[in-house]
């Protein structure tokens, strides 16, 4: 039961009681910050008292006065300027606890109207391992997904793989020039990402040397804009002390804003001229690399001739590709099997390459498309740029796979929503992809940019391996596990000869809070931000971590296991009348009335697509529980129906823990 959402709906009555609409003012009624104040503030009365003249404690008492909620909050307190504070009755409060903790759902309705989501998330290259960057876009979807649907919505995971294109163009060139035939044999996947990666190492390289001449002198260019304007922003500046008028503080503002505007175009052009720098360096140093780049100064182009040919169906490249996918995908499906994500469909670019030709036809005898300098493209009304759907050699362009699979997607499932899970960087290719829908006839499917930030290293960067390669998913998850493992160890020596672990419970839990470290500490942040990745921090065993939450939930099992107690007899004790939830001290009642607020949370998280917001609440949870541990004895409880009461509520406690873990994608163990 949401209880925030019944006092809303009530508010709305007593609202519309003294002339309000009262949609734009419920979102007034919150938490409160502090326990002193009640359960719950309504705020609504100041911006109201300012709109009808009136005094805010004025409205505030209209308010309270038809309002109807004395079936479960005390009398309503009006304080300071107008504030409305709102406490649950105690008494309410067990019984709906005591309802949760007999209830398989925790007391989490379903939504009254489920919307069809399809979820595009994770979406590899398969041409090369899973890197760190894919975890945020695999675990941000997958927990959203498990998410949606226990809130009863219908939900299509969808991974849109990157199966085809420039990538493999680029396989196809290296094992027809750079295969090492004996490791393709011992393992074929690390040697297709070794021939991708020396490829495009290659192509990169070329690129370098044909403009390195060019980027130098766009950099001198850029440096002498740059003194020229210092000159001129010193004589604005001169100007500016002399005379001290509007006119000449103005110009010497302009004058500041275009020296920082060539400033930030020179460091640009000099981070591309050490970009490439870097890229021939890294060939011509290397005696076996420089002596495969002779002679291919053509390669960028044969990488793409290589690419053409498999998309209009070359058979050896087609014979190619076919036999390199099975390799590729079980590579990519034994990580998610590690990470428990599964996918309704997995439907990668190749699927999509026979409608693209038709789509691009069909658009441009719309009127929709045209031809500009060469290539087609979709104009849109305020925008200057194009989003290209065809280049001008014929090659269709990843925004036209994207439409074509907006129209199957809609004729298939037809959905309410579609939501990308894709990071920042691909902003601007959403922002045209989601206006060049208008023209698909996609009707009121919602399309949203679940959009997120970088996983950064120490250094503020993307977090990479000391070599400068990004870091794969495979070692990363390796690391998680192998690091859990010496804790698990060190904490598996404390115990006495007869308390300690099979070595396989340890490899066990391990494994699984090694990967829950890992798995929370993404999903903890806001999705948009940046965040440091930090094994020592993730694997704390306090703070918002993963490893704390499955200590509490273990902490209550191990009261379980010591005092003997069966937690489906206890609960039906209380589900059958024989025992009566007692809330008996300020920590019980607290922790009863945070266990409450688990449907909140999870709709909340549903609003914005944010699953930190699940994470904060179980933290608080967490934390509650604590508070409460410490204060009140359970086993050794003084009264049978207090210790009982207190062992319902450890019990939804780690029910409680262990749902929302498991639907962030994370699981529990018994002990720790």
């Amino acid at each position: 039961m949401n209880v925030l959402k019944t006092i809303a709906s009530r508010f709305a009555k007593a609202l519309e009681a003294i002339g309000v609409e009262p949609e734009q003012y419920l979102d007034q009624i919150r938490p409160s910050q502090d326990p002193k104040f009640g359960d719950f503030q309504a705020n609504c009365a100041m911006p109201l008292g300012k709109k009808l003249g009136k005094a805010p404690r004025d409205v505030a008492a209209e308010i309270v006065s038809n309002l109807d909620c004395s079936d479960f909050l005390e009398e309503p307190e009006i304080a300071g300027p107008g504030f409305i504070n709102l406490r649950v009755k105690t008494d309410w409060l067990a019984s709906l606890v005591q309802r949760e903790a007999n209830d398989q759902r925790l007391g989490v309705d379903k939504v009254e109207k489920p919307r069809k989501y399809v979820l595009d998330y994770s979406a590899p290259n398969v041409a090369k391992p899973l890197h760190v960057g894919h975890i945020r876009s695999t675990m941000i979807g997958n927990s959203l997904s498990r998410l949606l649907r226990f809130l009863g919505h219908d939900v299509v995971s969808d991974n849109h793989l990157g199966d085809w294109g420039t990538q493999f163009g680029m396989i196809l060139y290296g094992y027809r020039n750079f295969l090492d035939e004996k490791a393709y044999q011992e393992s074929p996947v690390e040697e297709l990402a070794r021939l991708y990666r020396l490829t495009r190492q290659l192509v990169e390289y070329r690129a370098a040397k044909s403009g390195i001449e060019d980027l130098r002198a766009k950099v001198d260019e850029a440096s002498r804009a740059l003194e020229a304007q210092k000159s001129a922003r010193a004589d604005a500046k001169a100007k500016d002390d002399a005379e001290k008028t509007k006119e000449s503080k103005d110009a010497l503002k302009k004058a500041n804003k275009e020296f920082d505007r060539l400033a930030k175009a020179l460091e640009a052009a000099r981070e591309k001229l050490d970009g490439a720098s870097s890229k021939i360096e890294a060939v011509e140093s290397n005696p076996d690399l420089a002596k495969l780049a002779e002679g291919r100064e053509t390669i960028g182009v044969d990488v793409l001739n290589e690419t053409s040919k498999l998309h209009h169906g070359d058979a050896e490249n087609l014979a190619l590709w076919r036999r390199f996918m099975p390799q590729c995908l079980a590579e990519v499906d034994k990580i998610y099997d590690r990470l428990d994500v599964k996918f309704d469909e997995t439907l990668g670019e190749s699927f999509y390459n026979d409608r693209l030709a038709p789509l691009v036809e069909r658009l441009k005898a719309a009127g929709i498309a045209r031809e500009t300098e060469g290539a087609i493209g979709i104009f849109f009304e305020g925008r200057d740029v194009p989003m290209l759907i065809q280049k001008s050699d014929g090659a269709f362009l990843y925004a036209t796979t994207d439409l074509a699979t907006l129209e199957y997607r809609r004729d298939r499932f037809r959905p309410d929503a579609i939501l990308y899970v894709v990071d920042f960087r691909q902003s601007q290719h959403f922002e045209q992809l989601f206006e060049a829908a208008k023209f698909l006839d996609m009707g009121d499917v919602e399309l949203v940019h679940v959009k997120f930030g970088t996983v950064l290293g120490d250094d503020g960067k993307p977090f990479k391996t000391r070599a400068g390669d990004v870091v794969g998913l495979k070692s990363l998850l390796d690391e998680a596990e192998r690091r859990a493992a010496v804790i698990v160890e060190a904490n598996d020596e404390a115990r006495a000869p007869e308390d300690k672990f099979p070595e396989e419970e340890k490899r066990e839990t391990a494994r699984r809070v090694g990967l829950g470290a890992l798995v929370y500490a993404d999903l903890s942040q806001n999705r948009e931000s940046d965040y440091v990745f930090s094994y020592d921090k993730m694997l704390a065993m306090n703070g918002n971590t993963a490893t704390y939450m499955q200590y509490a939930y273990a902490r209550v099992r191990s009261i379980f296991a010591r005092g003997g107690i069966d937690a489906e007899k206890l609960r039906r004790e209380f589900a059958d009348g024989s025992r009566t939830l007692a809330l008996g001290t300020p920590e019980e009642r607290a922790l009863a009335f945070e266990l409450t607020n688990f449907q909140v949370a999870l709709e909340t998280v549903a609003k914005d697509y944010r699953p930190n917001w699940l994470t904060a609440y179980l933290y608080v949870l967490a934390n509650k529980y604590s508070a409460f541990f410490e204060k009140c004895p359970v086993l050794k409880a003084d009264d049978e129906n207090v210790k009982a009461s207190r062992l319902l509520l450890c019990d939804l406690t780690a029910r409680t823990i262990a749902k929302g873990l498991e639907l962030l994608g994370i699981q529990t163990v018994e002990r720790m």
